[in-house]
């Protein structure tokens, strides 16, 4: 279960918001070793990482002769995650192996053998081993150290074993680092709600904001065009009131605030929709600066475009 982080901010009407957060980052690194014992023996370590990344992409190195644990190491890691662009790598280091490089054909042949038996067992999807890999298995080996499908089985699963722990373990990495940002995104969260309360305490300033500038206005060009009347000023008034009505721009923002605040409570990867929802933020406080007709309400959306954007780009490492 992700790591979960409580935090306590200023919500959008004025009270205080609790809740609890629980973000991945796509960002971690975890190392898993292990031994098989076969002819000949052999150590290996399995090393996975992640960076950020749109969708879901998986890298994968094993060396020559261990093709067949391809397929399912992708498998894996495409159930472990659901982005991020994630690196494999298989590690093997030979115990008590000779240093002959020449390849028996005899030998190779068992292995041509015994790969196109394997797969014909394991069906469709699993496809045949390279040739570049049996021959790398079958340099300076004889007959007797060739293993058999129940060893090459269990060779195999030892591997994809080893591989889970390490899956495992950059699962956790990526969670701690998470817990991280979220921390830093609530904050830029209830930065941005303390603004839009800022700004709804100032909206009810605007009609009278824009009623002295309209008469400042009408008063400089008193001498050049006739005086407007009190009905027509009034008029001229409630549509420049109208046109600066920035209520309903606050009300989606405080809509935006809850719904950021549910996505990231969830505990399910939430980048992409995050992304999405801080457009929505930015499309909301550019319409609010517009409007403004005050000079302190322009800085507060100033204010908010910038902790806006300070959001977007922690969320980019969001899963």
């Amino acid at each position: 279960m992700a790591e979960r982080l409580r935090y306590k901010g200023p919500g959008f009407r004025g009270f205080h918001f609790m809740a609890e957060i629980a973000v991945t980052s796509m960002t971690g690194f975890a190392r898993a070793e292990g031994r098989v014992e076969a002819l000949p023996a052999f150590a290996f370590a399995w090393e996975a990482k992640s960076v950020n990344g749109k969708n879901l992409e998986v890298r994968l190195r094993v060396p020559p002769g261990f093709d067949s644990v391809e397929l399912p190491a992708r498998q894996a890691a495409a159930e472990t995650f659901s982005r991020g662009s994630v690196n494999l790598s298989l590690q093997v280091v030979t115990e008590g192996g000779t240093n002959h490089s020449a390849i028996d054909e005899a030998v190779l042949d068992q292995l041509i053998a015994l790969a196109g038996k394997r797969a014909a067992s394991l069906g469709p999807g699993v496809g045949p081993a390279s040739l570049d890999g049996l021959m790398a298995m079958a340099q300076g080996r004889t007959a007797q150290e060739i293993p058999d499908a129940a060893a090459l089985a269990a060779r195999d699963a030892a591997l994809l074993a080893s591989l889970k722990r390490a899956l495992a373990g950059l699962t956790a990495a990526r969670r701690q680092e998470g817990a991280k940002l979220a921390s830093v995104i609530g904050s830029h969260i209830d930065t941005i709600a303390a603004l839009c309360a800022e700004a709804r305490a100032l909206a009810a300033t605007q009609p009278e904001a824009l009623k002295a500038r309209l008469l400042q206005q009408v008063q400089e060009m008193a001498g050049a065009v006739p005086a407007l009347s009190a009905e027509r000023m009034a008029q001229e008034a409630v549509l420049l009131a109208v046109k600066a009505d920035i209520r309903e721009e606050l009300d989606r923002l405080a809509a935006h605030v809850g719904q950021a605040r549910e996505l990231l409570s969830k505990g399910e990867p939430c980048g992409r929709r995050l992304d999405f929802l801080s457009q929505e933020f930015n499309r909301e406080a550019n319409t609010l600066c517009s409007k403004s007709a005050d000079v302190a309400l322009t800085r507060i959306g100033l204010a908010l475009k910038t902790a806006i954007d300070q959001f977007r780009e922690q969320i980019q490492n969001i899963e």
